[in-house]
């Protein structure tokens, strides 16, 4: 694999790219170059497949953290992290990322294809270690193949729209491929409380009601909580709550921010209440949680 991310990146390198977000010629398909520590995520509606090229970044999630190295790559919308934090740079100072967005619609389309019982096997995590690595090695060489006929027009056009559902197969044989599948059977029965989970990403500094979001969503309040926790796996306070905890991790770690500053930042009016809940998720008071994670992410 490390063999086509080196030509994938260095055909991107030919490229005229500036700091942050550049367009390709292929409409759902972004790159994205860096020169600072932190980066901002994507943001879309859609899924999108995120693939480092140089460099490292380190990703914070509700679910916790996680570390990308070239070559690896994360596939986002539930769980998604607005923000990332570059561990390392190229030889040449660059972070160098490749976001390709995928539709509802692109992904349900390849499921449908699929012959037999590939999907169960998909779902109950059945494929093995030697389909799901392969999976995960194609993934970069679809996208290098895609990339190769960038300036070849009428080739562009046909192999786009082929290699990007050869590329969401493999996403689906691949190691993340369960999470993934049950991620669009998710978001295709609950559509509407996934655009709330979505503000609620980018709000969840701000205090809000769950009255306030069944109004929205034109649903009474129980029916409404029912609806979220059974698609998003908890209530959408305690999603605001893992939101909010997780940033405040981020800014402690990342950023040398206090507990004071931290706990204010992400709208947490009591530093004591904040405490609590950070203790409650993570198992550890947040001074002694910071020294751990260090120590941890030293080894």
């Amino acid at each position: 694999m490390m063999g086509y991310i080196e030509k994938l990146r260095n055909l991107i390198y030919t490229f005229p790219l500036k700091e942050g977000n550049n367009k390709t010629k292929f409409p759902n398909l972004s790159i994205h170059l860096s020169t600072k520590r932190k980066i901002d995520m994507p943001r879309t509606e859609n899924f999108y497949i995120y693939i480092v090229l140089d460099g490292s970044v380190r990703l914070f999630t509700p679910s916790g953290i996680m570390d990308y190295m070239p070559g690896q790559y994360s596939i986002s919308k539930i769980d998604t992290p607005s923000l990332g934090h570059v561990l390392t740079f190229s030889e040449n100072g660059y972070f160098l990322t490749l976001a390709m967005e995928l539709t509802l619609n692109d992904v349900i389309s390849v499921l449908l294809d699929l012959d037999g019982n590939l999907a169960e096997q998909i779902a109950n995590s059945r494929l093995g270690d030697e389909v799901t690595s392969s999976s995960d090695n194609h993934v970069i060489f679809s996208i290098y193949r895609l990339f190769s006929v960038n300036e070849k027009p009428v080739q562009r056009a046909f192999m786009e729209k082929h290699i990007k559902r050869e590329i969401i197969f493999y996403i689906l044989c691949s190691s993340c491929g369960s999470h993934f599948l049950q991620s669009i059977i998710n978001i295709q029965q609950s559509g509407e409380i996934y655009e709330t989970n979505s503000w609620i990403k980018e709000n969840f500094r701000d205090s809000f009601t769950v009255e306030e979001l069944a109004k929205k969503r034109n649903m009474s309040v129980s029916l409404f909580h029912q609806r979220f926790k059974s698609a998003v796996g908890m209530g959408p306070l305690q999603c605001q709550k893992r939101l909010r905890l997780t940033e405040a991790r981020r800014l402690m770690l990342d950023e040398g921010r206090n507990v004071t500053e931290s706990s204010l930042e992400v709208g947490y009016e009591s530093v004591s209440q904040f405490a609590r809940d950070y203790r409650k998720m993570f198992g550890l008071k947040p001074k002694e949680d910071i020294l751990e994670l260090r120590s941890r992410l030293k080894k």
